[in-house]
């Protein structure tokens, strides 16, 4: 039997992101119920407005695309031919939405899927650099880059709205203790969840994307049960098995 068949599942990623993920799990026999705890609102402004006359200008020598979300608000403004900026990308959903929309790689990507990462392998330089990212992403990026030499600017891509409440398919599964688990791709589902969810009872495993969602999560309270590796939704459903998988004995000699 499949480590997830029968095994109710929340999905907490934005209602247009979920496909995916409910398509990996409903294909290991889980039950996924989508729960968004969060709405991906295109931002609107004059200082996005300017910063993406500028790049198709080519008066940035940068781009950082942080998610699939920054992917989609690029493509909603700016032709491909007229992107000159090098672009860095982090993860595995953000530079495949990336190559598919400009029909060619980023130019650089680390190894490791966090904003961290992306600043160490940042090289060293001097120019603009556009940091395009959600209104509640947490600084120290944009720092980081300038460290290198470079003049970051950061401009908000888009904006995180949490939800007020979960739909009540999610609210009756939560309160009869029907969910087995709930799956976290970004800290700010995680803090939409806790802000939109009422009663909880049983003991769901909470699997997160990576190392930054599982720190809020338990910085919420939360007891996280794993991380998935690597940070992809590959990765969390693989994880998600393992965490359902009976662990074998050693049988003991002698």
């Amino acid at each position: 039997m499949k480590p997830l068949a029968g095994r109710v599942v929340l999905v907490t990623r934005p209602l247009d992101q979920s496909a995916e993920l409910v398509r990996l799990l409903r294909h290991r026999g889980a039950v996924p119920i989508v729960a968004p705890s969060i709405e991906i609102v295109r931002a609107r402004s004059a200082a996005l407005t300017r910063a993406l006359g500028d790049l198709a200008e080519g008066r940035y020598e940068w781009i950082t695309l942080t998610s699939r979300s920054t992917v989609e608000m690029l493509a909603s403004r700016v032709q491909p031919r007229d992107l000159r900026a090098r672009v860095a990308t982090i993860g595995e959903g953000t530079t495949d939405a990336f190559r598919r929309w400009a029909r060619r790689g980023p130019d650089l990507t680390p190894d490791t899927f966090t904003t961290a990462a992306l600043a160490r392998a940042f090289p060293r330089g001097e120019g603009r650099v556009l940091c395009a990212r959600a209104d509640i992403a947490p600084p120290g990026l944009e720092e980081a880059i300038a460290a290198k030499g470079w003049t970051a600017e950061r401009v908000d891509a888009y904006r995180t709205r949490m939800a007020r409440t979960l739909p009540l398919e999610v609210r009756d599964a939560l309160r009869d203790g029907r969910v087995d688990a709930i799956t976290f791709t970004s800290a700010s589902t995680v803090r939409g969840f806790v802000g939109a969810v009422g009663v909880v009872r049983g003991d769901p495993k909470v699997v997160c994307i990576g190392p930054v969602t599982s720190r809020e999560a338990r910085e919420r309270g939360m007891r996280v049960s794993a991380v998935a590796r690597p940070h992809t939704i590959e990765g969390l459903v693989a994880t998600l098995e393992r965490t359902f998988t009976p662990r074998r004995r050693a049988s003991i000699r002698g």
